[in-house]
């Protein structure tokens, strides 16, 4: 495996729905190539909790309910793309999201990382869920109040009956 783990040099993106099992593919491939997994929704949060300029705007226009503008989000991502550890590769969950997105992550990649790195061009992975599936995963998520483990009551209990998940 050290040998697999070594030779990864590209980026993987996962797109699907909400409730696909984005994140639960890219925390498999985390761990089986030791690349990072990058999610907009955690890199927003923690950019808020760490008062960045991205995150105090970001705040601004989440509070007021809208979703955040793609220009904060190039910003969001680029700075977490450039960071050491995605030197190797990285997992994008869930971004880009439209199509003006897949563009500027297109061209970012180009000249950040296939110019100068000669990294591989990305690996697309599309997931493709029946509705049906999707609605029953995401009406079934739940999380236990003291542990924080993730549940679903249809396809993953909690394995102590009648314990309570949220």
């Amino acid at each position: 495996m050290a040998n697999e783990t070594a030779q990864i040099a590209g980026p993987v993106i996962l797109l699907g729905p909400p409730g696909a099992g984005k994140g639960t593919q890219a925390k498999k491939l985390v761990e089986r190539y030791r690349i990072p997994q990058i999610s907009t929704g955690d890199l927003l949060r923690d950019h808020v909790a760490r008062g960045t300029s991205l995150g105090v705007e970001a705040k601004v226009v989440m509070a007021r309910g809208q979703l955040v503008p793609d220009a904060l989000m190039y910003g969001i991502v680029a700075d977490r793309l450039r960071e050491p550890d995605c030197e190797r590769g990285f997992i994008l969950d869930g971004f880009p999201r439209t199509a003006a997105q897949a563009g500027w992550l297109d061209a970012f990649l180009e000249k950040e990382f296939f110019e100068k790195s000669g990294m591989c061009p990305p690996v697309v992975i599309q997931l493709v869920v029946d509705y049906t599936q999707l609605l029953l995963r995401l009406t079934g998520r739940r999380s236990c109040p003291t542990c924080g483990r993730l549940y679903n009551i249809h396809f993953q209990p909690p394995r102590v009956d009648g314990r309570r998940v949220l």
